[in-house]
């Protein structure tokens, strides 16, 4: 376990109650690693606990790990509740990856075309979430910038890092976005390659 704030000490308490040890890491990956190994070796599903955002987006190495070994695995972490929706710290709002799905297919076609007749014209999509995301405006261009790198488009990715320059954005905490997104994706590729391997329950 590798404990954030909010619930977590009464979650340890919770466990010591009932006879679950509790063990400390030093980092979300070396608590994934190890709850995922004590899944492979007891065949009993291996608990994790994460802080919220960045903690629970450091624990993939050992997720990607249990989903390739079929190791059982359960990870917590906690959240915010509805009465703090106003929250914005290590926050992601879906809006960033909704509306950059959209746009990364769209510029990502006006970018690589020949014709470059269609970078005049005007895009008509819908992107007034832009304008008022519901977070941090600039965790939401971190989160843009994450979701283009994944999708693969150059105007996107320039676009935003622009603008998280402008917005006094270092470049380390940029490059962390980009370093998540890289882990994110690898631990979705692994999932989809574990699942099409998986043999189907009527077989």
């Amino acid at each position: 376990m590798f404990p954030g704030g909010d619930c977590s000490l009464d979650i340890v308490q919770a466990a010591a109650d009932h006879g679950i040890d509790f063990v400390l890491a030093r980092t979300e990956p070396a608590a994934s690693i190890m709850a995922a190994t004590t899944g492979e070796l007891t065949g009993t599903p291996g608990v994790v606990m994460t802080s919220r955002g960045p903690g629970i987006a450091n624990a993939m190495n050992g997720v990607a790990y249990a989903t390739l070994d079929r190791a059982p695995l359960m990870v917590l972490a906690d959240a915010y509740d509805g009465t703090n929706d106003h929250v914005s710290h290590q926050r992601f709002d879906q809006a960033a990856a909704s509306v950059m799905a959209m746009n990364n297919i769209y510029y990502r076609f006006v970018h690589l075309a020949s014709n470059k007749e269609y970078g005049t014209m005007p895009a008509r999509l819908r992107m007034n979430v832009i304008g008022n995301p519901g977070i941090d405006k600039a965790d939401f261009e971190l989160w843009s910038l994450a979701v283009s790198v994944i999708n693969g488009c150059g105007a996107c990715i320039d676009a935003h890092e622009k603008a998280l320059q402008e917005a006094a954005v270092t470049s380390s905490v940029i490059q962390t976005a980009v370093r998540f997104a890289a882990i994110i994706q690898s631990v979705a590729v692994a999932i989809e390659a574990g699942a099409s391997t998986m043999p189907m329950a009527a077989e």
